[in-house]
């Protein structure tokens, strides 16, 4: 089969013949119609990645969508023609979904939602499953709270000070649950925008040497999401599954609807796909057309 493979971390990823994989028992073999493209991929690409265990050579991609070919020993709930989506490799060794096929563990699967294409399902895994585990899972978001998302496109954490949007949102009270997806000095001020007693930070990049005096003195709480993990451990990736059945059902409902970049990148074109993450020309989530 094709596949798009990194062979030196920093160097260009090229598009190989490489032997298509046998679904092994749990596993499942998928015909690969969508790879989305994630900031994390350029990361490992470029070697600056330490945390996702890359094992070269890597078949990278970490979102997919596609239709099962076979299931193997062992796999209940899925059957050949199923469309599925999931975060189901590209790190710790785990082949990507920049290929044609690829085997994938069934419990880190989830049916497709129905309402949306190939490459809409392509672009939620990560980010949904992220973003569940964070304020869902940690945060126990709920009806009447207050929450900030402090992302990384320009949100008001970049460009006012703390007092300013604590006092214009929250009457100066601080935020119920702030979700940090930017780390440094976004996180720091994160500690400082919650609320007192009963306020919740929760970060997807809470790397680096913070100070937890802001939150130790507001009686606050902390907790990280390392979305990852259950991919290189082996551990809990049924939950996983469990958060991309959900979502799937929130999309079928209305409620869920990702933003697609309306450029077409193939497994010829990668390169490009990387490039208008890295660039930040792309206006919402890149996918990459892996077949029809």
């Amino acid at each position: 089969m094709h596949a798009v493979v990194l062979e030196k971390f920093g160097g260009d990823l090229t598009l190989a013949e490489v032997d298509k994989p046998v679904a092994g028992r749990g596993e499942v073999l998928v015909r690969v119609a969508a790879s989305g493209v994630n900031p994390l991929d350029t990361k490992i690409r470029a070697g600056t990645a330490a945390h996702a265990r890359p094992v070269l050579p890597a078949i990278l991609g970490l979102d997919l969508a596609g239709v099962v070919e076979q299931a193997g020993p062992g796999v209940h709930g899925f059957a050949a023609g199923d469309e599925v989506y999931g975060l189901t490799g590209g790190v710790g060794g785990l082949p990507g979904s920049l290929a044609e096929y690829a085997a994938v563990d069934s419990a880190l699967l989830a049916r497709k939602p129905a309402s949306l294409s190939m490459r809409e399902a392509a672009a939620l895994p990560l980010a949904v499953i992220t973003a569940w585990e964070g304020l869902v899972d940690r945060a126990r978001v709920r009806r009447g709270q207050r929450v900030l998302v402090h992302g990384g496109a320009g949100g008001v954490g970049h460009v006012a000070p703390v007092a300013e949007y604590v006092a214009a949102h929250t009457d100066g009270e601080g935020f119920d649950v702030i979700f940090d997806s930017v780390g440094g000095t976004t996180l720091d001020r994160s500690f400082e925008a919650v609320r007192a007693y009963t306020g919740h930070v929760v970060s997807a990049l809470g790397w680096g040497t913070h100070s937890l005096a802001p939150l130790s003195l507001r009686g606050a709480t902390y907790s990280g999401v390392f979305t990852l993990l259950p991919m290189l451990t082996g551990r809990g990736r049924a939950h996983h599954g469990e958060i991309l059945r959900k979502a799937a059902a929130l999309a079928d409902a209305g409620a869920l609807r990702p933003l697609v970049d309306a450029r077409r990148f193939t497994p010829w074109t990668v390169a490009d796909a990387h490039q208008a993450v890295e660039d930040g020309t792309a206006a919402s989530k890149v996918v990459v057309d892996i077949s029809e």
